[in-house]
Parts: C-alpha cells; sequence; structure tokens
C-alpha cells in the first residue's frame, strides 16, 4: 500500500507520494487515509477542464493533476492575463480546491512553473528561459531515471543544461532532455489537442450578478443568438449545431444541444428549437456565465426566400420545399432524432422495389429526378402478395376478377403489359429471378393497383399474379 496523493498538512509532516504506507503511518501515527479512486479523479479533472470553457474554448485534462488552457486571445475578457489567472484560481478555491497556475507562452514552461515554481507565475514573451533557469530538472516532464542521471552528474537546475552540447547529453540520456527543453523553451512547438474541437463561432455572456430565472435564461440565449448569427452572416456560414453551455456559481456546468436539417442562422427559429431544451436545464444556486457555440456549420449564402408577386398572370416566388420544410424538420429531427427522419430518393434501377432508397433527411443530397417512362404507384409493398384470380384469365391479358385479403375486386379497365426483367447480376427472392409483366388496373370501385404476372408459369401450367403496389 503507498501513498498517491496528500494534503498540506500530511506533506508539512513530511510525508510524500509513493511512500509505503507503513512508513507514513510510523512518521504520523494520526494519519488519515482514504482509498485512491483513479476513475474519480479522472472524471472530476474532466469536469474542472469542462467548467473552464468559460475562460477558453481550448481545454482539455493533463496527466492526473492538471488542465491546459490554450488563453490565446481570451485574456482581454478577463481584464488581461493576471486578472484572468486570479480569476480562475481564486474561484477554484471558492470550491474548495488547492490549486497552482502559471501563464507562458509554451506549455512546457506552464507545466514546469505550475508545478515546481513558487506562486503564480506570468511569464512574458520570450522569458521562459530565464523563468526556468532555477528549477529542478524534473520539471522538464522527464523520466525518473533520467532525473537521477543528471543529479549524479550534477546537472540539478534547468539552466544548468543551456551551456551544454546537444550530441552528449542525447547519446548518454536519448532525445527526451534536450527535447524537452527545446519546447520549453518554444525553440520546438509542441501542440496541445483540446479535449474536443473548439468552435469556429461561438458568443459569450457573462452576468454581472447570478441568474436563475427561466426567462432571464431564454433572454441570454436571445442576445447570445442574435450575436452568433451576426457572426454566420458575416462568413455566410449556417449552423447545423448548436451548443448552449451554462456556468453555475458551483462550478458544475449545464449544457443544450440542438441540431437543424439544412443550415440556418434565423436567430428566432433557432430560439424555438432551444424552448423544450431550456425546461431542462438547472440552474443552480445561479448561473454567472453563458456560450453558445456552433461546432458544425456549412455555407449558406444569402439568398431571397419569398417575393409576393401581384400582377395578374403571373404567380408568387415562394423558397425551395426543402426550405419551406426546414423548420418543420428541425422541430421533429430535435425531438425524435435525426436518425428517425428518412426521406426516399431515386434511385439507378428499373426494378420497382430498387428504385429510390431511404436516407436521411440532415444527409440528403440532390433530390434527383422521380420521372420515369412509366407510371408507378404511391404505395409500394415491401413484398409483393400473391393473388388468387377467381376468373379465367386471358393468355396475354389480365384477370376479369381476383381476391386479394379475403376481398374480391372485379376489374373494368386495365393498361399493360410492362415487362420488367430482373437484374442477373444480384441476388434476389424467387419472385424476382424472372421477367414480370405489369399491369395498371382498376376495379368497379374506383380503386387502382399494380399487378404483376410471372412469365415463367408453375408446373401446371397457370401463371401466377402478384400485387405490388396501390395507386392513389
Amino acid at each position: 500500500m503507498l501513498v498517491s496523493a496528500l494534503n498540506e498538512a500530511a506533506q508539512a509532516a513530511g510525508l510524500s507520494p509513493g511512500m509505503a504506507l507503513a512508513d507514513a503511518r510510523a512518521v504520523a501515527p494520526a494519519l488519515a487515509t482514504l482509498p485512491a479512486d483513479p476513475a474519480a479523479d479522472a472524471a472530476l479533472l474532466a469536469r474542472i477542464a469542462a467548467w473552464c470553457g468559460r475562460y477558453t474554448p481550448w481545454t482539455t485534462p493533463e496527466g492526473e493533476d492538471g488542465v491546459w488552457l490554450d488563453a490565446t486571445g481570451c485574456a482581454h475578457l478577463f481584464g488581461g492575463e493576471r486578472a484572468m489567472l486570479r480569476d480562475l484560481l481564486s474561484r477554484l478555491a471558492g470550491f474548495g480546491m488547492t490549486a497552482r497556475g502559471a501563464l507562458a507562452d509554451t506549455p512546457g514552461a506552464a507545466w514546469a512553473l505550475s508545478h515546481y515554481g513558487e506562486g503564480n507565475r506570468i511569464v512574458p514573451p520570450g522569458g521562459a528561459g530565464k523563468a526556468l533557469a532555477a528549477l529542478p530538472v524534473a520539471a522538464l516532464r522527464l523520466e525518473p531515471d533520467a532525473v537521477a542521471g543528471l543529479r549524479r552528474l550534477g546537472l540539478k537546475r534547468i539552466g544548468d543544461l543551456y551551456a551544454l552540447p546537444r550530441a552528449p547529453v542525447t547519446l548518454r540520456f536519448g532525445d527526451a532532455v534536450m527535447r524537452r527543453l527545446a519546447q520549453a523553451q518554444g525553440r520546438i512547438a509542441e501542440p496541445v489537442s483540446p479535449g474536443r474541437p473548439p468552435p469556429r463561432f461561438r458568443a459569450r455572456l457573462a452576468f454581472a450578478e447570478p441568474v436563475g430565472r427561466a426567462d432571464d435564461i431564454a433572454e441570454a440565449l436571445h442576445r447570445l443568438l442574435h450575436d452568433l448569427c451576426e457572426q454566420l452572416d458575416r462568413a455566410q456560414q449556417g449552423c447545423r449545431r448548436l451548443e448552449l453551455t451554462l456556468y453555475r456559481v458551483d462550478g458544475s456546468v449545464q449544457g443544450a444541444a440542438v441540431g437543424t436539417a439544412y443550415p440556418a442562422r434565423d436567430a428566432a427559429h433557432l430560439a424555438r428549437l432551444f424552448a423544450e431544451r431550456l425546461g431542462h436545464l438547472d440552474p443552480g444556486f445561479g448561473v454567472e456565465m453563458a456560450t453558445l457555440g456552433a461546432p458544425v456549420t456549412e455555407p449558406l449564402a444569402p439568398a431571397q426566400v419569398t417575393a409576393q408577386v401581384t400582377a395578374p398572370g403571373t404567380r408568387n416566388i415562394g423558397p425551395k420545399p426543402d426550405a419551406a420544410l426546414a423548420p418543420l424538420l428541425d422541430r421533429l429531427g430535435n425531438r425524435l432524432g435525426f436518425g428517425r427522419l428518412v426521406a426516399l430518393e431515386p434511385f439507378e434501377s428499373h426494378l420497382p422495389e430498387r428504385a429510390s432508397r431511404a436516407v436521411p433527411v440532415a444527409e440528403r443530397g440532390h433530390a434527383g429526378d422521380w420521372r420515369r417512362a412509366a407510371p408507378r404507384p404511391l404505395r409500394l409493398l415491401s413484398r409483393p402478395e400473391p393473388l388468387e384470380t377467381v376468373s379465367p384469365v386471358p393468355e396475354d391479358g389480365p384477370p376479369a376478377a381476383f381476391l386479394w385479403r379475403r376481398v374480391r375486386h372485379r376489374l373494368r379497365a386495365a393498361e399493360g403489359p410492362e415487362r420488367i426483367s430482373p437484374e442477373w447480376w444480384r441476388p434476389g427472392p424467387a419472385w424476382a429471378r424472372g421477367p414480370r409483366d405489369y399491369w395498371r388496373v382498376e376495379d368497379e370501385e374506383g380503386r387502382r393497383f399494380w399487378l404483376f404476372r410471372e412469365t415463367q408459369p408453375r408446373r401446371d401450367g397457370a401463371p401466377r399474379w402478384f400485387l405490388h403496389g396501390l395507386f392513389a
């Protein structure tokens, strides 16, 4: 049993991480312990990283005890770098957490100063070398063996490495030592990947006092949407997904997201999509900041939606069918899921059962051409149903009457035949393996059907008839 983490009182008593629990109890007999829970620690660190999104969208957990924040271009929103760092650490302290922070132009320098520096440091651009010189070599995030080897040679501080030639150090310790040093000084780039891609378009609203009323949150959303839609309009983009994030005073984060079937930037329409989501958000003791991001966008050029024409002999010019359906599709998609909204698209196949396919509405491309050489029924059965002919059938014509689902239909008109041959290169059921002769028929009550006959008769010589579709 080893000690994995300590509070300040235990450290003051002379304990250190990695010490055997028996030795720790010998040093401090009154030591109180709890079992380590790495999974819970990682979950807490992820929640802290999400909460840090109030300062910058570029955040991600680092190791077992830290969070990276790329604050480039964000400090002015909080009154400067020093004020932002002070606000961040004071809020964490208010949550009962002990934290140290550092701000530098390289990730390596910020990590070293936050872990081994004194106090909370802000390093000016280009000043990493001077700020790191007095820190121990362990601040370069080296393996313990490399740290021990450097100390045996008398290289205890990072500044001791500045004058050393690269080749001998690399030959003895590998390239990690000099590479980490170069990264900390900014001579080698060290990219930091965010926990999730930051949105290209983002709006932020901070409240002078925490808000908790539903009307206040709705008004904040309205202002965020107005700001975000202006950004989208300038870039001629439309959002496909929007994410609202509320930062509560207790350090937790509440969020809601909506999607659209087509690119959109109408603030009023997007607010209606959020209406059902806002009721499920819990402001707790109050919300101190809200952000709205558009992680998924697509080009959306300005377009004229409607034009009223009243001159005699002319007609109104309205929106395209897809644009007219977009508000309805957005509401249904956010309520049921866009994956459950499908539309039919024409498909290149002369077989009726393969002439169309269902695709998600949000992924639908060009509608294509539904026109066919011959009319097709509005409703096509998923599988043709066999019919029982109840009257003599002409050799080359349709039956005079047939029985379908226990109902007798006597025909008064028929048109056909239309022969459709199978696609021999594709497997299929037995009824689809041979040519079929289709007829459009109408019974005495005005109902219209689409029948076909197998061109290959049964052993008894009688052809088999099937019902494949129903006309409107």
